[in-house]
This record gives structure tokens, sequence and C-alpha cells, in this order.
């Protein structure tokens, strides 16, 4: 199986979820998924003042692609913040976060086999 084929649509109207791990106020709207696989597009919304740090160092078994939209998160091993319009390519394994936000922050993530 893989993700849905869909023309435009307004993504607005695709509701809110909880996004996975121990941060309830983590929310993500899935856009696309392959349930089969789990791969996803999505938009991630970080409310101001989210830290990551109960979910700890992060590593995907898949590709991962994020472009930051609105905001900026820093990296807490890295000690880097980032900010709207830079953009992230990992490889499967690559460690990145905990992640902490002052002002909040949007992604639009995808996730896949590569």
């Amino acid at each position: 199986m893989a993700k849905a084929e869909r023309e435009f649509f307004d993504v607005q109207e695709v509701p809110w979820v909880p996004s996975a791990g121990s941060v309830p106020e983590l929310e993500e709207r899935f856009l696309a998924r392959d349930e089969e696989t789990g791969m996803t597009t999505s938009i991630m919304r970080f409310p101001p003042g989210s830290d990551t740090s109960p979910n700890g160092v992060q590593r995907h078994d898949c590709w991962e692609e994020v472009l930051i939209l609105e905001g900026s998160m820093t990296d807490l091993s890295l000690n880097q913040t980032f900010s709207a319009g830079m953009y992230a390519c990992r490889p499967p394994g690559m460690p990145h976060g905990p992640w902490r936000t002052e002002g909040g922050c949007v992604t639009f993530q995808v996730k896949h086999r590569g």
C-alpha cells in the first residue's frame, strides 16, 4: 500500500491530533499516511514553551525531511536554534532533539523509506 492519491485540498480541514510521544501538547495534521509502512506527511505544531525532553533524543528507522514553516526551536543536544525557512534531511538513525521552543514552531515533515 502507498499514501493515498489526493489532488489539492485545504489542509485546514484536516484535524489536529496528539503527536506520538510523551509531550501531550504536540499536535500533528496527517496530510498523507501509508498505514502499512507508517510513512507520513504531516504538519507538526509545537505550542509556545514546548519542551520535548521527556521524549529524549529521537532516531527513526526511515528518512525524515523537515521544513520549519513558522517560529523557531532549539535542539537541546546541539544547543543550536533553527528558524522558519530552515530545512533538515535526516537519514535513518540520525539523532536529533530533544527540542524546546519559546515562541512556538510549526513544521512540515515527510517520513519515507528513501
